[in-house]
């Protein structure tokens, strides 16, 4: 595990995360210079946290001696500025999500790391909160069976900064904002080999005076037959509701990252300071988070990123899924557009997925559809005629 030294492009909260995991993690990675329009910014940026110098440059933040990768940690519609600048120099960069504002962004960025063959990670936090790892471990492993349906919800009252809510500069509203975290968790769980063929999607302005959606709700049909559905919204109260279930052929998982998770505690003192992040209030019954630089992901995502880099391997998110994901974000906003499905356009590297397929049963010459137990012990079978196609019901005694 030899160090690295980072350049880090932006100095707003996403930053400030990626700092905080960055100087507490492994304990040998540093950022060593920081970027920022604003003189200003950059020198409180580069005291908070101990960062030796700080520029109003970006070239010579990227271009800096001292550092060998690159985070870009800027509002969208410079992403592809900042990558092209990194990979003219030969940095390992990492890039902030959404990895562009549309699908044809992100693959010029993609085709940028690759012909220039440097690292290249996709900073999804999300797919690497300690829940969501276990979980996705837990699938690969069998453990439900085939995933058939994976759900994924993201609200809170909207972003921090000003340019969020400008569609010019992110390339939409929320779905760009939130559906892309969605999108890739909903993927680690269908499997990333598994194509995403088709969105239905409905989006509105429903609170907020912009231009761009603030709540929006989609379908993404799979390959195999896996549905995904996310839900996304600037307009919910009450904190970040982050929430993920998975259904299988044989089992279910309900993830809940950031409300309930088991800490609760109510205060009418107003002491409590910052609670967690997008929480509105700090008094009444709150939700803190214990650690939450470690609860989204940060963590896990750069042991991950930084693991694979020092080994050459591939991390679990690479540029490559941002641009899957821009993909299936440019179907949401055709369907939204057209009302109907919307094919998923992609330069697809995956292999063909199977059907989903489950084992079937038979009892007594019939398919045997599901089975129950019942209050007296007994079992109830609900069989298909294979011949006939009727259905009917057995009840078979206990032992």
């Amino acid at each position: 595990m030899r160090p690295h030294a980072v350049s880090i492009l932006g100095t707003g909260l996403i930053a400030e995360f990626y700092t905080m995991a960055l100087h507490g993690q492994r304990g040998v990675d540093r950022v060593a210079v920081c970027y920022s329009r604003s003189e200003e910014r950059g020198r409180a940026f580069s005291a908070r946290w101990g960062i030796p110098e700080h520029t109003t440059s970006m070239q010579a933040a990227i271009q800096h001696p001292s550092t060998d990768v690159v985070i870009v940690a800027l509002p969208n519609h410079l992403h592809e500025e900042a990558v092209a600048a990194v990979a003219k120099v030969g940095k390992a960069v990492l890039c902030t999500k959404p990895l562009g504002r549309t699908a044809a962004e992100a693959k010029r960025m993609l085709d940028m790391v690759e012909q220039a063959g440097i690292f290249a990670g996709y900073l999804e936090d999300l797919c690497y909160t300690p829940k969501t790892l276990k979980a996705i471990r837990s699938v690969h492993d069998g453990a439900i069976g085939e995933v058939t349906w994976v759900r994924s919800r993201e609200a809170h009252p909207g972003p921090h900064s000003a340019w969020f809510w400008d569609g010019r500069l992110t390339g939409g509203g929320v779905i760009v904002d939130l559906g892309c975290h969605c999108i890739e968790i909903i993927r680690s769980f269908a499997g990333k080999g598994n194509r995403p063929v088709e969105v239905l999607c409905t989006a509105d302005t429903l609170v907020h005076p912009i231009d761009d959606e603030d709540n929006a709700i989609a379908l993404i049909r799979f390959e195999s037959g896996t549905i995904g559905q996310f839900e996304v919204s600037w307009t919910f109260r009450g904190g970040m509701d982050l929430r993920d279930e998975v259904a299988g052929t044989r089992g279910t998982i309900w993830l809940n990252h950031f409300l309930r998770t088991g800490f609760e505690m109510y205060t009418a003192g107003g002491g409590m300071g910052y609670v967690a992040e997008k929480v509105e209030a700090a008094t009444g019954w709150v939700f803190p988070v214990g650690d939450e630089v470690a609860e989204l992901g940060y963590i896990d995502m750069f042991t991950d990123m930084f693991r694979c880099l020092d080994e050459g391997a591939t991390p679990r998110e690479t540029f490559y899924d941002g641009y899957i994901v821009n993909a299936v974000m440019d179907a949401c906003y055709r369907s939204v557009r057209d009302r109907a499905w919307a094919p998923v356009e992609c330069d697809w590297r995956g292999p063909i997925t199977p059907r989903i397929v489950s084992r079937v049963d038979s009892h007594n010459g019939h398919i045997i559809v599901k089975r129950e137990l019942l209050p007296d012990g007994r079992e109830k079978l609900i069989l298909k005629d294979p011949h006939t196609g009727d259905f009917s019901d057995r009840v078979i005694a206990a032992g």
